[in-house]
C-alpha cells in the first residue's frame, strides 16, 4: 500500500495543481479497514448505539415525589421548631453562631469577648442577622443591650411581623429616640410610638419585644415602652436596615454590645 502524504489530501500544491488524484486508490481500502474492525461511528450527535442500548426514553423512570406547595416547603425552612411555652437562646456568649456580620458597608468591626457581641463604630452602621429559621408571629424576643461608645442609636432590633419587618429603635436621633420605624410609611422620629429617653455608657439595659397578631409591644428595663395597636397599619423598615431582615440588630455610627438573647414562642392568638 503506498503511503499518503500531505499531497494527498485533497488541497491544492504551490504550483497550482490538485494533489488529490491518488486518493480515490485509497478510499477503498480505508472502507475495508473500518468494515474488518466492525464499522466506524461519528463522533456527532446521532451516532451509532450497541444493539440493545435503551434511549432516555426508554430508561425506566422513578415514581414522581408528591408535590409540597412552595409556601409550605418555604414555612419549614424558616419557622423555628420549638413549642409555645418554651423559651431558646439565641446567642452562646462565646461565638457569633448562626448571627452574621452584616454587610453594611462602612461597618465596623464585629466580635464576642466577655459573654456578649460587640458592634463596632464604623463609618455608617454595623450589625449582625441570623441567618437561622425565626418565628414570625406570637413571639417575644428579649436581650440586653449597651452603648460603648458614640451619640446615636446603639440597638436597632429589626424582627418580622408575620411576612412584613419592623425595627425597634433605641437611642438614635442624638442619643436618646426611641421608636418603632415604620408604621404608615412614618419613622420612628414620626409616629405615635416615639418616646425621647436617657441613657448612660457603660449600661445594661433590658429589652423586650412582643409580636402577636395586631399589636407590637415593648419595653425597657420592664417599663412599657411601645404599645400600639398595629391593625391595618403599613408595617415596613427604613431601607438601611434592609440587610437585617428577617431578624438583625445594628448600630449607627456608635459602638454597642448585645448579650443574653433569647426567643419565646407564645400561645397561638386570634
Amino acid at each position: 500500500m503506498r503511503v499518503v502524504t500531505s499531497n494527498d489530501t485533497g488541497l491544492s500544491t504551490s504550483n497550482g495543481r490538485h494533489a488529490g488524484r491518488n486518493w480515490g486508490g485509497v478510499l477503498p481500502v480505508l472502507v475495508a479497514l473500518c468494515v474488518a474492525v466492525g464499522g466506524c461511528r461519528c463522533p456527532h450527535k446521532g451516532q451509532s448505539k450497541p444493539l440493545g442500548e435503551k434511549t432516555p426514553a426508554q430508561q425506566p423512570q422513578a415514581p414522581a415525589a408528591p408535590s409540597v406547595p412552595a409556601a409550605q416547603q418555604a414555612k419549614a425552612q424558616t419557622e423555628l421548631p420549638i413549642k409555645p411555652g418554651e423559651q431558646i437562646s439565641l446567642f452562646d456568649g462565646q461565638t457569633l453562631g448562626q448571627w452574621k456580620a452584616t454587610d453594611f458597608g462602612g461597618q465596623g468591626d464585629v466580635s464576642v469577648k466577655d459573654g456578649a457581641i460587640y458592634l463596632g463604630m464604623g463609618n455608617y452602621m454595623t450589625g449582625v442577622t441570623w441567618s437561622g429559621p425565626v418565628i414570625r408571629m406570637n413571639y417575644e424576643i428579649s436581650l440586653e443591650a449597651m452603648r460603648v461608645e458614640g451619640s446615636d442609636f446603639f440597638c436597632s432590633l429589626t424582627f418580622p411581623v408575620a411576612e412584613n419587618p419592623c425595627t425597634l429603635i433605641l437611642g438614635g436621633w442624638g442619643g436618646g429616640l426611641c421608636g418603632l420605624s415604620s408604621l404608615d410609611h412614618f419613622d420612628a422620629s414620626e409616629n405615635e410610638t416615639t418616646r425621647m429617653m436617657s441613657f448612660e455608657k457603660g449600661k445594661w439595659y433590658k429589652v423586650r419585644l412582643r409580636v402577636v397578631p395586631n399589636r407590637i409591644q415593648a419595653w425597657l428595663d420592664d417599663e412599657s415602652l411601645v404599645d400600639v395597636d398595629v391593625t391595618g397599619r403599613k408595617i415596613g423598615i427604613r431601607i438601611e436596615v434592609d440587610l437585617s431582615q428577617p431578624l438583625g440588630i445594628a448600630t449607627y455610627s456608635t459602638t454597642g454590645a448585645i448579650r443574653n438573647i433569647r426567643l419565646t414562642r407564645l400561645p397561638e392568638q386570634p
